[in-house]
């Protein structure tokens, strides 16, 4: 059970007021909100250690190269890794640019993404067809946004990369990705999975599903703004080249030549964000103090009322399936000729509910359905049974002025 009085004290935002209105925040899927673990620690390593890592051997020094170390042990026992096999990145975006920049991919490779895919794992593919005349096919998902294998096993037979989303920040559902990934193999394709949106709400073990590589940021899972990480089977980052070079990625230099540090250090090129990977490790650990058990149930409980609550409204329709246990802590919605912003936007004005609307990131998606845009509420185990309500309530009465 989830201790909401407690979770209130952990998060110093659930307890402001604007115009003398709590804040309803319903924006998870973007950014998720930071419990105060994450910020005193950060605080703690600017406060009281603010040093180089590894470079320096002061006492400063060698107490950041040991938080540091501590934090990358940490995400690596979170997803059953190597620590060895966790790069840190600013972001997603940047664990899937090091793939496509380092892979090397070769004319006429075939990339497979699904329909669905966040323009980060979407633009990197469309540059290198560009750049080095890669294919780029997708797999077309079924007309309730569930994954095609017919579609899949078409293609896959000739694929190099599969590269895809594991939970859409679109529509919240998730693939099956163990299933996905056995095929990929038996096809002699490896697979990458952005597991941004499903790290935050599920157990993500990379052993179990055997997957090749994955991403995930830290802003979406409690963690600080411009932190993330690429995982990769050890034996396949060795044989990826740098895409990022210069200080901390060297062992030694010349006039004329140098030699490469061993993985991960190969690809943390420069001075990193030792606050941000010392915060993302508490994160974690917050995140496993909570249970992701907790997590599910919380967000079962609200997207089953909100669906529900949403399906007696006329005109308004939900993208992804109408069952609200395969879409994870989203719900994603539009109204035939109302531009969703507006909706958000009197949400906000009204009664501080803040939700994101637009087009997500994927505009491939919304482009090909001829759909102008949508409202996404994305839940998270700090809103509550009442957060939902008012929503459903301000929701009612803007619905009426339209």
């Amino acid at each position: 059970m989830l201790n909401f009085e407690k979770i209130k004290k952990d998060f110093p935002l659930l307890n402001k007021q604007i115009k003398n209105k709590p804040i309803v925040y319903f924006d998870s899927a973007c950014m998720s909100l930071k419990p105060r673990q994450v910020i005193e620690a950060m605080n703690e390593y600017y406060f009281e250690y603010p040093s180089c890592a590894v470079r320096s051997l002061h006492k400063l020094g060698k107490l950041t190269t040991k938080k540091v170390k501590e934090s990358r042990k940490i995400i690596a026992n979170f997803i059953n890794a190597d620590e060895r096999e966790i790069i840190f990145t600013r972001n997603t975006t940047e664990g899937i640019n090091l793939l496509a920049n380092s892979f090397g991919f070769k004319k006429g490779d075939l990339i497979l993404t699904t329909d669905k895919e966040h323009n980060s794992n979407l633009i990197p593919w469309q540059v290198l067809v560009k750049k080095k005349g890669v294919c780029h096919k997708i797999v077309e998902s079924n007309g309730d946004g569930t994954f095609n294998f017919e579609n899949y096993e078409k293609l896959v037979k000739n694929a190099k990369l599969v590269s895809m989303v594991h939970t859409s920040n679109l529509d919240g559902m998730t693939i099956p990705a163990e299933e996905i990934v056995k095929i990929a193999h038996k096809n002699g394709a490896l697979v990458f999975l952005d597991v941004a949106q499903s790290i935050t709400h599920k157990r993500i073990d990379v052993k179990k599903m055997d997957v090749d590589f994955v991403a995930f940021s830290g802003h979406k899972m409690l963690g600080p703004t411009g932190t993330g990480v690429f995982y990769g089977k050890y034996d396949l980052l060795e044989t990826l080249e740098p895409f990022l070079v210069g200080g901390d990625t060297v062992e030694y230099s010349t006039y004329s030549d140098h030699k490469m540090l061993e993985v991960p250090e190969k690809f943390e090129a420069g001075l990193q964000d030792y606050a941000g990977i010392i915060g993302f490790g508490e994160a974690v650990k917050y995140l496993e103090t909570i249970g992701f058990e907790n997590i599910k149930n919380q967000e079962l409980l609200l997207n089953n009322y909100i669906t529900n609550e949403i399906n007696k409204l006329s005109k308004i329709k939900i993208i992804g399936s109408n069952d609200s246990t395969l879409r994870a802590g989203i719900i994603s919605f539009y109204i035939d000729g109302v531009d969703m912003h507006q909706i958000a936007l009197m949400l906000d004005e009204m009664s501080n509910i803040m939700i994101r609307s637009g087009q997500h990131c994927v505009h491939s998606w919304f482009d090909n359905k001829k759909i102008k845009n949508s409202a996404r509420v994305s839940l998270y185990f700090y809103n509550t049974m009442q957060e939902a309500q008012e929503f459903i309530n301000s929701l009612n009465k803007i619905l009426q002025i339209f």
